[in-house]
């Protein structure tokens, strides 16, 4: 990968057509998630614009005149790539880089690019090849005008130059060998699941908008240290630690990449290895940026890929996160009625994470019995176990044995079979 020495100075385009209209969200909305995205990957911006089109054009998506418009804004700022806002076709990104005269990156490209840029695991890696050839396959011209533009700079990282320069029918061989280490990382996860299965070790799966502090929150409730920046889509790779609630009952709870406003399909198929610690989840925690003026458009946002996902009729709890920000401390009672099974906390600032994990803990209760035992003096390690895995409700020690009162976790209840009370 040819990466340029100094930040690339990106033209901003955001594209507003009435026939894709996306009710839901605003085009000002739209702008600034164009914006944070081109931040996210560390462009310069040196110019936003707006233009409104009842229908794309075949050949350049926008008018002749917008284009040569562009050429004229592209040459004043010195501008290195024009970053639109919405899909563009093979054809019509061509037809843009001769009218403009610069180099030309459509949204989903630019989210392949920061995805290759955070893909840390070989999983991750292989998900994020597959998503950017299968990308560029469609867009792929007989004389090979697509692959030699590709040198360097965003858009292009990934794959790389040598990758870049090969032929259709080598991309999808290539394409093949990776969906074929995909479907070997489904069966490695298929192990996995039977195996906390077996230990009905009940799995919670974060998932959210990108940047409503998912990474931070599972950070604040398993204490470690994950990489929790202010940026998009930082988490790409699962990312599955264990959580001991207050009960002592263990949990698995896994980290997901964030969702975003169409979401381009082909990106949640390539992801979908990614995504099926959602799909398996006996839990879900809908992390939502409630200090976002955007807070219902990405909930809705969120619960549309989680319908595609089939995973809508999932328990969730929806964790109004960084109330910390909110000017009006007074809306959080009107935003817990608005999203219903709902807990406001701050994971950041560590405000109300008991009474999150309280709520999770109920929902999770059904793995937890409640026993009675009468257990011999001599099996003190039995009593230990009951205090490490499970809670204590009532001991009382008399002259031949131990009677307990007790809440434990499934996993460890035929350990005290023999001495459960008639």
């Amino acid at each position: 990968m040819i990466e340029l020495n100094q930040k690339e100075k990106a033209l901003l385009v955001t594209v507003d057509v009435f026939a894709f209209r996306d009710k839901a969200l605003k085009i000002e909305d739209e702008a600034g998630e164009l914006k944070e995205l081109a931040k996210t990957a560390g462009l310069e911006i040196i110019e936003e614009l707006t233009c409104h089109y009842d229908n794309p054009s075949p050949n350049l998506f926008i008018g002749k005149g917008k284009a040569e418009e562009l050429n004229l804004i592209a040459a004043e700022f010195n501008a290195d790539v024009v970053l639109f806002s919405v899909d563009l076709s093979g054809t019509q990104q061509r037809n843009l880089e001769e009218a403009i005269g610069r180099k030309v990156i459509d949204r989903t490209q630019l989210i392949l690019d920061i995805f290759s840029r955070h893909a840390k695991s070989p999983e991750g890696k292989t998900q994020v090849e597959l998503a950017q050839l299968e990308y560029l396959l469609p867009r792929l011209t007989g004389k090979g005008i697509m692959l030699s533009r590709l040198g360097g700079g965003i858009g292009t990282s990934g794959p790389g130059e040598q990758k870049l320069e090969l032929d259709r029918r080598r991309i999808r061989g290539r394409i093949t060998r990776l969906k074929a280490d995909l479907e070997k990382i489904r069966s490695q996860r298929y192990l996995i699941r039977k195996k906390r299965i077996a230990q009905k070790l009940p799995l919670i799966a974060l998932v959210g908008y990108t940047n409503a502090g998912k990474t931070t929150l599972l950070n604040t409730l398993v204490n470690e240290h994950q990489l929790a920046d202010n940026q998009l889509f930082t988490t790409l790779d699962p990312l599955s630690r264990i959580l001991i609630l207050p009960n002592h009952q263990k949990v698995i709870i896994s980290d997901t990449v964030g969702f975003l406003h169409n979401l381009p399909h082909h990106l949640i198929e390539a992801f979908k290895a990614t995504l099926e610690d959602v799909k398996e989840a006996d839990l879900l925690l809908h992390v939502l940026d409630i200090s976002s003026a955007l807070r219902y458009d990405y909930h809705q946002a969120v619960e549309a890929v989680l319908k595609e996902l089939d995973c809508a009729g999932k328990p969730v709890i929806t964790v109004l996160n960084k109330v910390d920000k909110l000017e009006e401390q007074n809306w959080i009672e009107k935003y817990k009625l608005d999203f219903p099974d709902s807990v406001a906390i701050s994971a950041l600032k560590k405000e109300n994470i008991d009474g999150l994990l309280s709520r999770i803990s109920q929902k999770v209760a059904k793995t937890i019995q409640r026993i009675e035992l009468s257990l011999p003096l001599d099996k003190m390690s039995l009593v230990d176990l009951i205090y490490r895995e499970g809670q204590v409700e009532k001991i009382k020690y008399n002259s031949k044995s131990i009677a307990i009162t007790a809440q434990i976790p499934d996993t460890i209840i035929h350990r005290f079979n023999e001495y459960l009370k008639k």
